[in-house]
């Protein structure tokens, strides 16, 4: 019985893993502590975690495939996506499920070969429709409910990196 053929409710979250050939990632509450710092000229900048980085780097040299999906613009975050080597990055995205279809098309790819991580409202659909849904450990209860794992750390402090672990460890033992 291949990962495909399995009913959905059996698989463990190693188990949806092993399958995922594309993981999405949304960036505030995720890659970052959800949290805007605005200065006096009205400018706004955010944190990412050094770890993140090198999860996103380990996941792409394991064949997997990156996409970005974020409501909001930020060109600070797509400058560092694009220098991790990321260059599916989504940024002022309104319909993520449009988003996330277009990509899962364009790859010809099942729905149980993508994961999303999110962590609040917005991210509901996407990670509905996924394989494998990952969250933050301070996502909303919402997001938490539906999540098939949730990482030990908050958004922004590495979560991103034990998502991209997780995927790792499992597609290299499949």
């Amino acid at each position: 019985m291949t990962f495909l053929d399995r009913p959905d409710e059996a698989l463990t979250p190693a188990q949806r893993a092993a399958g995922i050939r594309l993981a999405v990632f949304d960036v505030d509450g995720v890659m970052t502590d959800g949290r805007l710092y605005l200065g006096p000229d009205g400018g706004e900048t955010k944190t990412m975690h050094i770890r993140d980085g090198l999860g996103l780097k380990r996941l792409a040299a394991a064949g997997i495939e990156i996409a970005v999906i974020s409501g909001r613009p930020s060109p600070p975050v797509a400058a560092r996506l694009a220098d991790l080597g990321v260059h599916e990055v989504h940024m002022a995205c309104d319909d993520k499920t449009a988003k996330l279809a277009e990509l899962r098309e364009a790859r010809s790819l099942a729905d149980g070969q993508i994961a999303v991580m999110g962590d609040d409202l917005p991210d509901l659909d996407i990670m509905r429709s996924a394989g494998l849904a990952l969250t933050v450990a301070d996502a909303v209860p919402e997001i938490r409910e539906i999540a098939h794992w949730v990482s030990a750390a908050p958004g922004g402090h590495g979560a991103v990196r034990e998502a991209c672990e997780l995927i790792i460890a499992a597609v290299e033992a499949d």
